[in-house]
């Protein structure tokens, strides 16, 4: 019943009923609570319970299925000491050895948290067990963390080894050359996939190449693509184009990317933020004031950024200009010690972050 609620996405109903059961808890009790959990995107109460479930001397130990269930909250929250406590306690198991959903939860957690090598490592141990998840999240590992040609050669290595990728693989493979600006082969992929492949773009595909030609200074030809695509670009899509008119100031383009933005998302606040750094960094003032107006006058507010850290094992969530963390006292006395060590080695001005923080 608690994996019913939770698949519903009722998840005070299943913590209400995990609850009510304090004397007959069982592993698969307690692996429905902290499975919903992460499924349903909701990683810190995921991994608090998976602690709670270590805390309490029930007799009740983790099993694969919990263990495969955690691990990908681990990944989310960057939690890397505490899934390198799961990955000692699941070879104490012998878990690594029976069950493959563990063992590409370990790998993805690690790749997720930029532990490049202790990813690898786990996908070199896998052996010739290998399946698509494995390959997809390796290649992805190296995609992301700007190790291309490594990610490219893995595709091979899978393709020559008799293993069909799908879509997902390819999303790694155009990240994998977004990040090296290999617009060429890119495109060599994206016609490979369709030919070669019988796979049918998606727009993840899509949104791979607009930010490969934005990265590559391709602009008008990223908008041109955006315009043909076969499917209605999202956010993501704009987002990418409106980065790249960002970085090399083309204020046309950026202003039919807000516009777009703002259709899909009328709220968001960071798109006008965007805009008037490009507007400040060419001299438009007018383009400032006029997106500061519209901010006002519609009663924007910038979202608080966020970061997450893990020390000691412990989770820790920053939002920007909160005084509520327990330490908070500390942290600010650091700050501006910091920020006194800076002026004292001349830390440059940084015009458009000034204007980003106070707008």
């Amino acid at each position: 019943m608690i994996s019913g609620y939770a698949r519903s996405g009722d998840l005070v109903g299943a913590r209400d009923l995990f609850e009510s059961m304090p004397s007959s808890r069982n592993v698969v009790s307690w692996t429905a609570i902290i499975s919903g959990y992460s499924q349903n995107g909701m990683y810190e109460s995921a991994l608090k319970m998976y602690l709670r479930m270590e805390r309490e001397e029930n007799g009740v130990t983790p099993n694969e299925m919990t263990i495969a269930s955690v691990l990908p909250a681990c990944a989310h929250l960057g939690a890397s000491e505490i899934g390198e406590r799961i990955e000692t306690y699941a070879r104490k198991k012998r878990f690594l050895r029976n069950n493959m959903y563990v063992s590409n939860a370990l790998l993805e957690m690690y790749a997720k948290c930029g532990k490049i090598d202790a990813a690898r490592r786990i996908f070199d141990e896998i052996g010739s067990k290998k399946d698509l998840c494995t390959w997809n999240s390796m290649i992805m590992c190296m995609a992301i963390h700007g190790r291309s040609t490594e990610g490219l050669e893995l595709f091979d290595e899978m393709v020559r080894g008799g293993t069909s990728p799908d879509d997902v693989t390819f999303v790694g493979v155009l990240l994998a050359c977004t990040h090296e600006g290999r617009v060429k082969e890119a495109y060599q992929f994206f016609e490979s996939m369709k030919k070669d492949f019988n796979i049918t773009p998606k727009l993840e595909h899509y949104s791979c190449i607009v930010d490969l030609l934005g990265r590559a200074g391709k602009l008008t030809e990223a908008y041109d693509l955006i315009n043909k695509m076969p499917v209605k670009p999202d956010s993501v899509v704009w987002g990418a184009l409106l980065g790249a008119c960002s970085f090399y100031g083309n204020i046309e383009l950026a202003e039919k990317a807000v516009n777009s933005l703002l259709e899909l998302e009328p709220h968001n606040s960071g798109v006008y933020v965007i805009l008037s750094n490009i507007y400040a960094s060419a001299g438009r003032w007018d383009g400032v004031a006029r997106a500061r107006k519209f901010m006002k006058g519609h009663q924007m507010t910038k979202v608080a950024g966020h970061s997450i850290i893990e020390v000691d094992g412990n989770v820790h969530k920053f939002i920007v200009e909160d005084k509520l963390h327990q330490n908070s006292k500390d942290i600010y006395l650091v700050l501006q010690e910091v920020s006194e060590k800076m002026k004292l080695v001349g830390s440059p001005e940084n015009f458009a972050f000034e204007l980003e923080h106070h707008i």
